[in-house]
């Protein structure tokens, strides 16, 4: 019996993005797809983003591009020369589908657009990842990732209500939500052709991506624009969310009115029992506190400032392992705000298997890196294999794929097209 190599393991993947798409190809890779990723002769742009394994800025380094890429072939090409282009077109042939990230028209103007690619495989499917897609007055504009988080409408809630809006995270997460949308539209795409035999053009734009997750539910559903630093009941209550505690940080919030006999009062007996309340704090009763007034909320909000302190000396009293054992104990919504660390060293984590050694030969290191991120009994995903070289695979792809000789290979490398 043929070991099953993955969902798309029959499927091949010219993988021509940048940093705005470099997601989809590896998840594509981890299906099982044989993704070839085409660089230019120097490398691609991406392999230019930090962090560095050991702060050591050079191409083969950047943990970015590592993270990105496990599991894909390199090859370099030049699409800039008519030669470039040809052998392009050979490896289409051979695709059942190119992923691409360029400005829209870029490709058309080179001939290497979805119509040209047409002529060359009938079924062909391409998936494009632009910034605000392929039509409309913003199709031309450039757009960062902080950008198009921006402009997708995620950016707005996040923050304290006295300050600007905040991006979430260092890395590029307008540009991962749409990768990882353009990785999901692509396996429609295979799923349509299986039934129909035509292949289509995918047009992925990133702000609809990141509106798509937007929290513009609250203003569809209850007509109310979320501001930053807001907690929603019928009229606003300002109250916190995360706390310090000994090793780090939790996330905890107090309950009022009925909710409170649920998830809020076994909280304060907690903190009763171990002796942190003082005689105001003992005195509170939160099922009975009702927010639907003016006077209510200003009670609440009293309350609660003069709850913190206690609150704080008794969380900073126990570790994150310790709150969310008596969290458990008790039925309270509270949970712990994992780093790195806690990630790595997850049981449930380890217990699934989640976590890879893949050895690197070049940074003379093993790393660990994600491993599936979905348990498939009959089409496994791919473990982790490293990110591949800038030209890896040329001799393999041009050579025993594409029957080129030693002496073209050598050709067209002095000539500057791969």
């Amino acid at each position: 019996m043929i070991k099953n190599q993955g969902m798309l393991q029959h499927f091949k993947v010219l993988d021509l993005t940048g940093e705005t798409g470099l997601i989809c190809g590896k998840l594509l890779a981890d299906l099982g797809a044989d993704v070839i990723k085409i660089e230019p002769p120097a490398g691609d742009d991406a392999r230019n983003i930090g962090p560095f394994y050991k702060n050591q800025p050079y191409p083969e380094a950047s943990l970015f591009w590592l993270a990105y890429n496990t599991n894909k072939k390199s090859v370099t090409l030049n699409l800039e020369e008519p030669a470039g282009r040809a052998l392009f077109l050979k490896l289409t042939k051979k695709a059942d589908m190119v992923i691409e990230s360029f400005a829209p028209g870029y490709l058309e103007k080179i001939n290497l657009g979805y119509e040209t690619l047409k002529q060359t495989k009938t079924d062909i499917i391409m998936v494009s990842i632009t910034p605000y897609g392929q039509q409309g007055p913003y199709k031309d504009y450039l757009a960062d990732d902080i950008t198009a988080w921006a402009m997708g409408g995620y950016m707005y809630p996040f923050g304290d209500e006295d300050r600007p809006p905040i991006r979430i995270s260092y890395h590029s997460q307008a540009f991962l939500h749409a990768g990882a949308e353009a990785a999901g539209a692509a396996a429609l795409a295979i799923y349509h052709r299986e039934m129909t035999g035509a292949g289509q053009h995918v047009d992925v734009s990133v702000q609809e991506c990141v509106a798509r997750v937007d929290m513009t539910h609250k203003w569809d559903m209850l007509g109310i624009n979320l501001k930053r630093g807001e907690w929603l009941t019928k009229q606003v209550l300002k109250t916190r969310y995360i706390w310090p505690c000994k090793d780090g940080y939790i996330m905890w919030n107090y309950w009022i009115g009925p909710a409170a006999k649920l998830w809020g009062t076994a909280f304060s007996d907690w903190i009763i029992q171990e002796g942190f309340a003082d005689e105001y704090y003992k005195q509170i009763k939160w099922a009975e506190l009702d927010g639907s007034t003016e006077a209510g909320l200003r009670l609440i909000e009293e309350v609660i400032q003069r709850a913190t302190a206690p609150t704080i000396n008794f969380l900073m009293s126990h570790t994150k392992k310790e709150l969310i054992a008596g969290a458990l104990q008790r039925n309270l919504m509270l949970y712990p705000l994992s780093d790195t660390k806690d990630i790595v060293e997850n049981a449930q984590l380890h217990a699934r298997g989640f976590w890879k050694q893949v050895e690197h030969p070049g940074l003379n290191a093993e790393i660990i890196y994600p491993g599936a991120w979905a348990i498939c009994a009959e089409s496994p995903l791919q473990p982790p294999r490293r990110a591949p070289y800038i030209g890896e695979h040329n001799h393999e792809i041009y050579g025993t794929e594409l029957g080129l000789t030693e002496k073209q290979l050598r050709q067209l490398k002095d000539e500057g097209i791969i």
